[in-house]
């Protein structure tokens, strides 16, 4: 399991008792701010523990759903607009309006940790607004994906998203052109 420095200091009630537990080897020191009763976590894991209030989205949320065999090479994140920046190197902070931060997210479990991610729909709607983004395999190879489950989903929630998001024009032709 892992902690943050607050639930350690809760725990071990000072930064000496937190340095004889470490000595002790009852607790590990994994990175700044984040302790674990492991000797080792996975980076998803901690990444998730250290930014609880962003939304897995874009790569990361395609590589959780199947959709892509291919890891990314970094976590991305949505936040709200105005937020502080993450200077975590490992992430890839997508801003969203504060309004359309919350708009088709769901809660998932990874090592037994609850996060933040977009559904399947709120994702084809992300792929679609940034598909030039995208090197032009990686997209085919996730739009091929969805087009194998597009029985299986919302399709009204998708209207709704492409409606309610940015690029709403481009991604209901390319959504009708591409996908359906």
């Amino acid at each position: 399991m892992l902690y943050s420095y607050e639930q350690c200091l809760e725990k071990y009630k000072s930064y000496y008792q937190i340095k004889k537990a470490l000595q002790a080897k009852k607790i590990f020191f994994l990175e700044k701010g984040v302790y674990s009763d492991k000797e080792s976590e996975s980076e998803f894991t901690i990444i998730l523990m250290k930014y609880p209030n962003a939304v897995v989205t874009l790569n990361t949320a395609f590589y959780y759903y199947g959709l892509s065999k291919r890891a990314p090479d970094k976590y991305y994140l949505a936040t709200e607009r105005g937020t502080s920046a993450i200077r975590d190197p490992r992430v890839v902070q997508i801003f969203e309006n504060s309004g359309k931060l919350h708009l088709g997210e769901v809660k998932a479990e990874h090592n037994d940790r609850s996060f933040r991610i977009y559904d399947k729909e709120r994702m084809l709607v992300e792929l679609l607004r940034h598909k030039n983004q995208f090197p032009f395999e990686y997209y085919k190879e996730i739009l091929l994906n969805y087009r194998q489950m597009i029985h299986g989903l919302d399709i009204p929630r998708i209207y709704d998203y492409i409606c309610a998001l940015p690029k709403s024009k481009m991604v209901k032709n390319a959504f009708r052109l591409e996908v359906l």
